[in-house]
């Protein structure tokens, strides 16, 4: 018989659980998702973002901190101006995969 491993509070995979839930939240949102379909393409300063999404610069702000605090988004300061970046290229590639996932789920449903 097989015996479970506990996972203890604040460990490893405790951390890494919590994290996944931070990630998770911040694909719960269409405006984020956009954000990030953007970012996938290239680095964008902060006013060409908010001009593509077509949201306020607060609305922009708060979506940014969200991302950035999930570890899915970086930012850089170059003179006046905010660039916006992926983290890693894994986000990428997590989009892509819940697109196809997505994908799949709809064509099942096609009569």
């Amino acid at each position: 018989m097989k015996t479970r491993r506990r996972t203890k509070p604040g460990g490893f995979e405790e951390q890494l659980l919590e994290q996944q839930v931070r990630i998770c939240k911040a694909f719960a949102n269409k405006t984020r998702l956009r954000m990030l379909d953007t970012l996938g393409q290239r680095e964008h300063s902060v006013a060409e973002l908010k001009r593509n999404i077509a949201i306020s610069k607060t609305n922009l702000s708060q979506h940014l901190a969200i991302l950035k605090a999930a570890g899915m988004v970086r930012t850089r300061r170059d003179g006046r101006h905010i660039y916006c970046s992926l983290a890693l290229p894994a986000v990428k590639q997590a989009c892509s995969v819940m697109r196809e996932v997505l994908r799949e789920q709809l064509q099942d449903r096609q009569p």
